[in-house]
């Protein structure tokens, strides 16, 4: 199965009915692809769109609906569409309940890097700062090693997005939480070892008794 997949089919089960759910760019916007049917979910555009519904298809795209990167996307019937100002009230406000986010790095700790790389041209933050801050549950997507180097580090290298941990990270190998305030390896994607995962992972990790197999 493709990793991006793994992610976002795994990311897909925390969601609860009646959730007001963001979703950043990237492997984060492949979640909504996997929610159940029967499953009530709120999707919010941080730029002024609640309810936001599938990519639309050729040549039925509306220049003024699109996802925070600027992507085409669809309205759902009863839709609500609102200003910038209102939007970021939400989130600054703690009503978003679930962000799911991409990550360039996430420390032993759960603090999250992810808006740029020092020396390379980025349009800002965006809101990312705002959704660390402001939902109430955090969710990171991102693939568990990248050019061969773990995601997953000891301290973050790059400029951090907020002081406030992370609560989980979904990787294409590893659940991972951190409760205790460490990092917890709390699942394992379906055929890979704890053994993997710990190879791969330059944060140290802790581990209990019985490590579960995802589901997905």
């Amino acid at each position: 199965m493709d990793p991006q997949i793994i992610i976002a089919r795994r990311v897909a089960k925390e969601l609860r009915s009646g959730d007001l759910v963001n979703l950043g760019i990237g492997i984060p916007t492949l979640v909504a692809n996997y929610v159940p049917t029967d499953l009530k979910v709120f999707f919010q555009s941080e730029n002024g769109l609640i309810g936001t519904g599938p990519i639309p298809e050729q040549g039925l795209a509306h220049p003024t609906l699109t996802d925070a990167g600027g992507r085409p996307i669809s309205a759902l019937p009863g839709a609500s569409t609102f200003d910038s100002a209102m939007s970021f009230g939400l989130i600054r406000g703690g009503h978003v309940d679930v962000t799911v986010l991409g990550g360039l790095q996430v420390d032993a700790h759960g603090h999250l890097a992810n808006w740029m790389i020092p020396g390379k041209m980025v349009p800002g933050m965006g809101g990312a700062m705002d959704l660390v801050s402001g939902a109430k549950r955090v969710i990171v997507a991102m693939q568990h090693a990248a050019k061969g180097k773990s995601k997953i580090v000891a301290k973050c290298s790059l400029p951090l997005t907020s002081v406030r941990p992370v609560h989980l990270v979904v990787t294409d190998m590893a659940v991972i939480g951190f409760a205790a305030g460490s990092a917890t390896l709390l699942e394992t994607a379906p055929g890979v070892t704890i053994g993997e995962v710990m190879a791969a992972t330059e944060a140290d990790l802790l581990v209990g008794d019985h490590v579960p197999e995802m589901m997905i």
